[in-house]
Formats: C-alpha cells, sequence, structure tokens
C-alpha cells in the first residue's frame, strides 16, 4: 500500500493487520484502541485522540509489505516516520506531528525523567535500543524545544499506558466521526 491513504484504506490495513502483535501481549489494534480511548477518557484534544489511535500505522505498513512478518532483524523500521508520511494528505500537522515524535519522546523521557526507562516494557526496552536509546542532554534541550513537543509526549505516555491485557470494548469504527471530522477541518483550510 502506498500514499495516499484514503480512510477506507486505514480501516481495511488495521482489520487484515491489526491482530498483529508486536511483543507486547496486545494485538496492534487492541493497542491503538486502548490509546485512543485513553486520550478521550483525559479529555485530549480530538487531533490527539485520532494521533493515539494511528501513531503505529506504520508498523502496519511494515507488516504488510513484508507479508505479515513484521521487522525483527534487529534495526529500526522508522515506523514513526513512514506513519506520519502516509498521513498527509488526510490529516493536518496536529495529527501528524505527534505521531513522526512518539520515538523521539520515548527517547526524550528516558533521558529526563527517573524511572521511566525503568517501567518501560521489555518490547520497549528493545525497540528503544534499535531507535538509538536515551537522549543525551544536547538532544534531549533540543527536542524539548520543538513545536509538537508537549503533544509528542502526551502521546508517548498513552502509548506506554495502552498495553493492557483486558481488552477496550472498543471498535475501530468508533473512532470514524472523529477522523472524518478531522479529516474535513484539514480540507477546508
Amino acid at each position: 500500500m502506498t500514499p495516499p491513504l484514503t480512510l477506507e484504506d486505514i480501516t481495511r490495513l488495521y482489520a487484515d493487520q491489526g491482530r498483529n502483535h508486536y511483543g507486547e501481549g496486545v494485538s496492534q489494534i487492541e493497542h491503538a484502541l486502548q490509546c485512543a480511548s485513553l486520550a478521550q477518557a483525559a479529555g485530549e484534544p480530538d487531533s490527539l485522540v485520532v494521533a493515539a489511535l494511528l501513531h503505529d500505522i506504520g508498523h502496519l505498513l511494515t507488516d504488510e509489505a513484508a507479508g505479515g512478518a513484521g521487522t525483527d532483524d534487529g534495526t529500526d523500521d522508522r515506523h514513526e516516520v513512514t506513519g506520519a508520511q502516509v498521513l498527509k494528505g488526510l490529516f493536518g500537522e496536529a495529527v501528524r506531528r505527534p505521531i513522526a515524535l512518539h520515538v523521539a519522546a520515548k527517547r526524550y523521557l528516558c533521558a529526563v525523567e527517573p524511572g521511566y526507562f525503568e517501567a518501560l516494557s521489555d518490547a520497549s526496552k528493545e525497540s528503544l535500543r534499535v531507535q538509538g536509546g536515551p537522549f543525551d542532554p544536547a538532544a534531549a534541550a533540543a527536542f524539548a524545544r520543538r513545536p509538537g513537543f508537549r503533544d509528542a509526549v502526551a502521546l508517548r505516555r498513552l502509548d506506554d499506558a495502552g498495553k493492557s491485557l483486558v481488552p477496550s470494548g472498543r471498535r475501530f469504527d468508533d473512532f470514524e466521526p472523529v477522523m472524518r471530522r478531522l479529516m474535513a477541518e484539514g480540507a477546508e483550510r
């Protein structure tokens, strides 16, 4: 699947690839639903709810290209960049920027927040290793000055929390109205 994606493409991708697991004990689709549900429950803006829902779409595209196998070769698939790129033209920066920065936010939090690294799951610790490890102090300070820093950190915290073995009880299409609304807003600009 190549850009540009439509909402129907995204829905189909989650239906086809979302059942895959990625080392966290929950499927990709359940992780997405939990993250988006947590964002809604916290009163986050719709843009962050959709970012939480779609933040790992790049993994699904990698899984699809590999025939569902994913990337287990110890290299970083840069899913955050792929995800933000394929959503261009569909959603604005308020959705795409946190997606593009959520891996950097993990690296930042590992560098500046005592106990953050230790609280990560084993799978997150392993992905952190291939993603470059915690930021050094200069990189952490630079990241904190980036536009979208706060939303990226909020998304990262949702990502960490959305790994419960208790199902969310939500469906992907529960979030279709908010996605369509954000798409329409972006088209009006």
